[in-house]
């Protein structure tokens, strides 16, 4: 009985402590995430870098408020999620940022979908910014607000509607997500 109780106390106190942070390319990547207003806190699903011509360009952090390594139930989820950029890389201009969604987005969807997700992408596109090293953007999926953007915690604005945002997860972790690699890494799997 007494053993019983030692282990039972053990465990509760093992689960009780919190999971160290990741840390990648030395940026620690928070284990849980606040959403605004007073909304629920996220888990960090999983993290990885995005990679292109052999540089890092940015970490990317996929938070979700239980972790899962099934692709299709997030991309098919209507709770909160968030996708966190740190960017790695000297400078990524505008151009370079609002182009890649572009592709990403036209990569998982039809000529069809594109042309209907055009105006959110516009207005979406509109939010950003040139990026620089250590500079990050959020990414965040708001029952009933949709999808907002913040640069470095400032509030940039947000795009209605939760299909923008699920067609924006696509990228990441779509048929045909920007590295199969980040994609592994973000669902946890790596």
């Amino acid at each position: 009985m007494r053993t019983r109780a030692i282990f039972l106390l053990l465990n509760l106190i093992l689960t009780s402590i919190p999971a160290t942070a990741v840390t990648l390319s030395g940026v620690e990547i928070p284990n849980a995430l606040s959403l605004a207003n007073g909304g629920p806190t996220l888990i960090l699903n999983g993290a990885g870098i995005r990679e292109k011509l052999f540089l890092d360009i940015y970490i990317g952090a996929l938070y979700l408020p239980a972790k899962t390594s099934d692709a299709q139930a997030i991309l098919s989820g209507s709770g909160p999620a968030c996708v966190v950029m740190h960017f790695l890389y000297k400078e990524v201009s505008k151009e370079k940022i609002t182009g890649a969604w572009a592709d990403g987005l036209a990569a998982n969807h039809t000529a069809a979908e594109m042309q209907a997700l055009q105006p959110q992408l516009d207005k979406f596109n509109a939010l950003f910014r040139t990026m620089h090293r250590s500079e990050s953007i959020r990414i965040c999926y708001l029952p009933g607000t949709g999808t907002e953007v913040q640069i470095n915690g400032e509030r940039r604005g947000n795009v209605e509607g939760e299909s923008f945002f699920h067609s924006l997860l696509g990228i990441w972790l779509g048929a045909h997500p920007v590295t199969n690699a980040l994609k592994q890494a973000m669902l946890g799997i790596d």
